[in-house]
């Protein structure tokens, strides 16, 4: 009798190869509805952007003249820039895994081979990809506005990192609560306007009382927008060492409760 040869067995994929597997494909499709819609997900931004540069800039800052020994538009542009960065690292995850829920395929992941906090890194990484892309848009368009000069490039790359993925994680939570499109909305409208609008992107807590300084103290986007602008500026109405903590303890405090309620089910078995 001849022998029969079998097919070598083809060697199974090691875990850690599907896991980034797992974590590509996610980043991969959020880039990709990112550029397919790109007039609602970038233009938007960038014409909001222009239109704050030409009314509170060139309009307005004529009459405020120099802040912090700044032209007003020098001033405030790191602090659009950072505006657009949080609404849109933090408006892509809330919709999309909010969509996800509301399309049912959400369940397709969780009996994936895929831990919690890949599918949290996924996400989080594609609103950071949009947060990036972005807030080089609306650079790009201050350059028409202001002279913006890099004064600390690595404080800039830092700054805009982990405000990003602060603000995408914040959005994933969101989207893990929200049972309909209202409550997806709820908190970008009472919570991120409000706090962004109060964090010194429009002027220097200098020029407040000594109460309400105090008080903005309290309000982490001050400290972001301030890390920014200082990587432009090179100044800042907050300390930086204090600014870069809080962000690294934001982010790791909100990736571990993502993961941990996305591992308990909430908002998804309700």
């Amino acid at each position: 009798m001849s022998a029969v040869t079998l097919p070598a067995a083809a060697p199974p994929l090691r875990l850690g190869v599907v896991r980034w597997i797992g974590f590509k494909t996610i980043v991969i499709r959020e880039y990709g509805r990112i550029i397919r819609i790109w007039g609602q997900t970038i233009v938007p931004p960038v014409v909001t952007a222009t239109l704050y540069f030409v009314i509170f800039g060139s309009l307005i800052g004529r009459r405020v003249g120099a802040m912090d020994g700044f032209d007003y538009l020098q001033y405030i542009a790191p602090g659009l820039i950072m505006m657009q960065v949080i609404t849109n690292s933090y408006g892509n995850v809330v919709a999309s895994f909010f969509g996800a829920k509301f399309g049912k395929h959400v369940e397709e992941m969780l009996v994936s081979p895929l831990p919690s906090w890949v599918i949290v890194a996924g996400y989080a990484a594609g609103g950071v990809v949009r947060g990036l892309l972005v807030g080089a848009a609306v650079t790009v368009v201050s350059l028409f506005f202001a002279h913006l000069h890099v004064q600390h490039l690595a404080v800039i790359i830092a700054a805009v990192l982990l405000t990003s993925l602060i603000f995408a994680l914040g959005g994933f939570l969101n989207a893990l609560f929200a049972k309909n499109f209202d409550q997806v909305n709820w908190i970008p409208t009472f919570v991120l306007t409000p706090l962004t609008y109060f964090g010194g992107v429009f002027y220097s807590i200098s020029l407040l009382p000594e109460w309400a300084r105090r008080v903005s103290f309290a309000n982490p986007i001050l400290h972001m927008v301030n890390a920014f602008r200082y990587g432009f500026l090179g100044t800042s109405d907050v300390n930086l060492g204090v600014a870069f903590a809080l962000m690294v303890l934001a982010a790791v405090a909100l990736f571990a409760t993502a993961v941990m309620l996305l591992e308990r089910g909430a908002g998804i078995r309700d």
